[in-house]
């Protein structure tokens, strides 16, 4: 069975438990019927051996009469030949019989079943037969009393040697085997009508194994199994199977397009990093090559501003560089936040400081706006730090002359929100859902940037919970997170 589908399995063991269930029923209905023809032979002949012993003189004061006994022996069985008659001791044994020689196989009766039936218990009782000591049969039984005195007992047995005969050659003609015919038809039908409830029942699991086969990771399989087991309302074993199916199915969708997704942005990123590498490598090299070739005839001013332009190259890539490995570390998840206690007036003051001078050679204004009273924050100092700088990085480089730079602290709900604004031309609609995304493509058409820095610093703030959001509606473009209070 081991090739077998669950429907022909059930089918199988159902078949089994059929005829083996067939099997014992005929044997209990044979056994009841055997026990009820006996039952209704021993309540009609029950007053037999009573009438026998009561008008016959089997026995006199000197003793028993072989030749009355004889003759009504034979008289009894002319006229019944199924019964056969016994006369017994007061100890059970055979003082007088009918039956042809060599038949009797016993000399002696037990007597506990006849005192049993004379006592009136349930029918039927069974008791020995003389003629055959492997059964035992049903029997009428009456005591013979001589001048008050008990002389032993009549025993008749009411289903004999000619009856067993009959029954045996019964057992061969048509009648058993039309009945037999009968319970076999019978069990076939209860067999096909099982075999077609298994199929009926087993419908749904079939369906489901078929979806299962067929299931390709687009969760449109999932979704329909879905629907169609919300119309269900049964709740039964299958149709919870089908439910736990469908959303598995549907959540291995979910991230086989997640997966999907990020493997394209992946793609994206590394066509467009690849070409902001390319831009400062190509520059740089140019202008290495120029100073080579050109050496002798260039002036040392030219010298000096060639080089110049080399090492801005350089910085770029090597900014780029360090921005691709931060990122690389972040995303691998071995980085986690060491959180402490600290006071973000303090850190935003320290990151501003940093950017005075270069605020003021783009002619920029950096300003601040910290309430009276804010409380301490829970987070990695140093991510928060790298998560300022970014920002405002980002700010200077990005906006024209004249932009003016804030930074804000807010109060929150357990929380305190950090706002950094600027009064520059603002990102477009356009590409602001791309953001913050692996494909620093929008940013790179905005600005000059690859756009890893936002990628970084919302990579840093999901490992606080948190999340960075851009501001609609607002003059510039503002940027706003939020830390959990201490």
């Amino acid at each position: 069975m081991r090739h077998l589908t669950l429907t022909q399995r059930l089918s199988a063991v159902f078949a089994v438990l059929l005829l083996a269930c067939s099997g014992v029923s005929v044997w209990l209905q044979v056994n009841a019927s055997t026990r009820h023809e006996q039952e209704i032979v021993q309540r009609l002949s029950s007053g037999l051996a009573e009438h026998i012993a009561g008008t016959a003189e089997l026995m006199d004061v000197s003793g028993w009469r072989p030749g009355a006994v004889r003759a009504l022996f034979d008289k009894l069985m002319a006229v019944n030949p199924s019964v056969e008659l016994y006369l017994l001791s007061n100890d059970g044994r055979i003082v007088g019989n009918a039956a042809p020689e060599g038949h009797v196989k016993r000399d002696r009766v037990d007597l506990a079943p006849v005192r049993r039936y004379l006592s009136g218990a349930p029918l039927p009782v069974l008791g020995d037969d003389p003629r055959n000591a492997a059964v035992r049969k049903v029997f009428s039984a009456a005591a013979l009393r001589v001048d008050g005195k008990d002389a032993g007992y009549v025993y008749v047995v009411l289903q004999g040697e000619a009856h067993d005969a009959l029954v045996a050659d019964l057992s061969a003609n048509s009648a058993l085997r039309v009945a037999l015919l009968t319970m076999g038809i019978a069990a076939l039908l209860c067999l096909a009508m099982g075999l077609i409830a298994f199929r009926l029942i087993t419908r749904p699991l079939r369906a489901l194994t078929q979806t299962v086969r067929n299931f390709d990771g687009d969760g449109e399989l999932a979704a329909s199994l879905m629907a169609d087991t919300a119309r269900d309302a049964r709740g039964d074993e299958i149709t919870v199977l089908r439910v736990a199916f469908a959303q598995m199915g549907q959540r291995i969708a979910e991230q086989w397009r997640e997966l999907t997704r990020q493997d394209q942005q992946r793609r994206d990123l590394v066509a467009n990093i690849s070409h902001d590498l390319r831009t400062p490598l190509t520059s740089l090299h140019g202008y290495l090559e120029t100073l080579r070739v050109k050496d002798e005839s260039l002036s040392p001013a030219d010298r000096r501003r060639y080089l110049d332009i080399a090492l801005g190259q350089s910085s770029k890539v090597g900014r780029l560089a360090q921005e691709l490995f931060e990122l690389a570390r972040l995303e691998s998840g071995l980085v986690q936040p060491e959180l402490e206690a600290f006071a973000l007036p303090d850190l935003v003051q320290d990151v501003l400081q940093k950017f005075e001078l270069a605020a003021e050679a783009r002619r920029q204004r950096l300003a601040v706006e910290i309430p009276q009273a804010v409380p301490a924050v829970r987070a990695d100092l140093g991510m928060i730090e790298r998560v300022l700088t970014n920002l405002l990085d980002n700010a200077i480089r990005h906006n024209p002359p004249g932009t003016q730079i804030t930074v804000r602290l807010l109060a929150a709900p357990g929380a305190v929100q950090v706002e950094v604004s600027d009064t520059g031309t603002g990102i477009p609609a356009s590409l602001r859902a791309g953001l913050f995304a692996r494909s620093p493509a929008p940013l790179r058409t905005a600005h000059e940037s690859g756009g890893l820095g936002l990628i970084i610093v919302q990579r840093m703030l999901q490992l606080h919970g948190s999340e960075i959001r851009m501001a609609d509606g607002e003059p510039g473009a503002v940027f706003r997170f939020a830390l959990a209070i201490a």
